[in-house]
């Protein structure tokens, strides 16, 4: 009877040793990255020219899958705008900034079947991402009064805080380890930020809220919790 078990049992329990082996080759993922990076970026708003400025930001991401994100980010750094010497309304403006923001997002390659296609393999890493954030403004530099036209006043607030929107979508270049594991990212990603107030520039006039872009490079690294996914990642 031993020597029936032992007949039957041994190669099914080395089928099925093999068999998992084989299923993690490429399937593995850490669960957790740090990232950081830079941006350019565009308020627009009251003031009637459009200038760039930059900032830094850094996250935190949990990965539900290589293709599902949860990310936590602080952004730091300068919006500014206007030209008080040459636009009608004078309004030029500084703001030494800082938003902290909850964004869900999600890669193609959770909903497409990249295994038999190159060109969907390509867009796997594609990216929508949306959520919910707030923004504290500190105006250190503002024009209020109107150099080409006497009399004209913008007022405002120095410092708010505001809740936004986040809406971006971006490509994340995935750099594979020799477990063919995601050990870092290369993000590039550009985001438009619906703001819930009138104060990211200093200036509260018209009807229509403030809002600003970012075009965006940053890096994330793996730190941990390595856990697999139903489908290969690396081809």
């Amino acid at each position: 009877m031993n020597h029936f078990i032992k007949r039957i049992l041994l190669p099914f329990v080395l089928f099925l040793i093999v068999g998992s082996a084989k299923a993690q080759l490429g399937y593995n993922y850490a669960q957790y990255d740090l990232g950081l990076g830079l941006d350019i970026n565009k308020v627009y708003g009251d003031a009637q020219t459009v200038v760039s400025s930059k900032s830094a930001h850094f996250n935190f991401n949990y990965n539900a899958g290589p293709y599902i994100n949860y990310i936590i980010e602080v952004q730091t750094g300068v919006l500014q705008g206007g030209d008080s010497l040459t636009t009608t309304t004078g309004r030029q403006f500084k703001n030494d900034f800082t938003a902290v923001m909850f964004r869900g997002q999600l890669q193609m390659g959770e909903i497409i079947d990249y295994a038999e296609s190159p060109f969907a393999n390509a867009f796997k890493n594609l990216y929508v991402s949306s959520g919910v954030g707030f923004v504290v403004n500190h105006i250190v530099n503002i024009n209020r009064a109107s150099i080409k036209t006497p009399g004209f006043y913008t007022p405002g607030e120095l410092n708010s805080n505001q809740i936004l929107i986040p809406a971006r979508i971006g490509y994340e270049f995935k750099v594979f380890n020799s477990y063919n594991e995601p050990s870092f990212k290369i993000d590039l990603g550009y985001q438009y930020n619906f703001v819930l107030g009138d104060g990211l520039d200093g200036y509260t006039a018209g009807n229509q809220k403030d809002a600003y872009s970012q075009y965006s490079i940053g890096i994330k690294l793996a730190i941990g919790g390595v856990t697999s996914y139903r489908k290969q990642i690396h081809y």
